[in-house]
């Protein structure tokens, strides 16, 4: 559970860097970060709890940094780890995620998933393979 949940809230984190905290009660929800903010807020209540808040603002330094994202990842199993049932209804909310992909502006490709080519603009061609 703690895996499925992670990459939403590092996903807030990086949308909104340290503004994420004040973002946790921001009700307009966007995508994935939308969902972030909503987990952290199911999870820890508001306010964070001092730890939470120094992970998430740690994390917002740099979502890519694997330490930062364990740290983060800790303090969400420690809280699902003690709630069974608010670990449930956080497996519910990741469960009930939907998919949202979206391009925007003129020749933009919105894929899930691709194991083609995806070329765009005008007079583009594709390199095209001789035996």
């Amino acid at each position: 559970m703690v895996a499925a949940v992670v990459p939403y809230v590092t996903a807030a984190a990086g949308a909104y860097g340290t503004a994420v905290l004040e973002k946790v009660r921001d009700q307009a929800v966007d995508a994935t970060a939308g969902l972030g903010r909503q987990l952290l807020r199911r999870i820890f209540g508001e306010p964070l709890p001092a730890p939470v808040e120094a992970a998430v603002v740690d994390l917002a330094g740099d979502p890519s940094d694997p330490d930062r994202v364990a740290t983060i990842r800790r303090q969400i199993r420690i809280a699902l780890e003690a709630d069974p049932a608010l670990a449930a209804d956080v497996a519910r909310m990741v469960r009930g995620a939907e998919i949202h992909i979206e391009a925007l502006g003129d020749r933009s490709v919105a894929v899930q998933r691709n194991s083609g080519i995806l070329q765009t603009g005008d007079s583009a061609q594709a390199a095209q393979h001789r035996p």
